[in-house]
């Protein structure tokens, strides 16, 4: 009896363990979702510690039970950026994603948006290891969209494929930004929005980049 009440003591012990072990992942991946949410609304520089662990549920002194810096948190929250906007675009048609980022809305909802757009220009004032999170996220990107595409088609060549990947998402990150940097009841705003969308349909429509988002990346 002695034996067995041990041994049923140490099962749940054991059990205890596992389930703090899977709430403490839970709890840091909650802390970098909502840490990636209000860095995009924010900027890194807007946001400390202590109101990020609170608008997580989290007390202060918590951040360091799980992050051994702010920077390793910039880091995966970029990440998890990244992962959420790769998750969302996925299997959509090409012409809506295209709609959908360009749009007023996408634009006025940072906190929900692109990372790439709503970081970027922070990230270049960041230590190399975030820098190094971004670039690591754009080649991850630009790697899936060319194992999507396939092979090159019609002879053009895997360089001049992936230069017309990075041209059009540069177009679509620096449209959002630069209307971004316009008051939000400027005619500008809309009208850098409006000539971006038509230019990169158009090319869309004339190049024949392929039917999902994927493809014309």
């Amino acid at each position: 009896m002695y034996i067995h009440n041990f041994t049923n003591g140490i099962s749940r012990e054991i059990l205890d363990m596992k389930v703090t072990k899977a709430q403490a992942q839970a709890n840091r991946a909650h802390i970098v979702e909502t840490a990636s949410a209000l860095f995009r609304e924010r900027g890194y520089d807007g946001v400390g510690i202590a109101d990020l662990m609170a608008a997580a549920g989290f007390t202060h002194g918590g951040f360091y039970k799980h992050f051994g810096s702010k920077a390793e948190l910039l880091a995966e929250a970029a990440s998890c950026g990244f992962a959420q906007s790769a998750a969302k675009a996925e299997g959509v048609d090409a012409v809506e994603v295209i709609k959908q980022y360009l749009s007023r809305e996408h634009r006025d909802t940072r906190g929900e948006g692109c990372t790439m757009a709503a970081l970027c220009a922070d990230a270049a004032r960041q230590p190399e290891s975030i820098k190094t999170a971004f670039a690591a996220g754009v080649e991850s990107l630009l790697d899936t969209l060319a194992n999507q595409h396939g092979a090159p088609e019609d002879g053009k060549r895997e360089g001049d494929l992936r230069a017309r990947r990075i041209d059009v998402l540069a177009q679509l990150i620096g449209a959002i930004v630069l209307s971004r940097a316009c008051p939000d009841d400027s005619p500008l705003a809309d009208e850098i929005l409006d000539a971006c969308r038509t230019a990169v349909l158009s090319r869309l429509s004339s190049q024949r980049l392929g039917s999902s988002f994927a493809q014309i990346s």
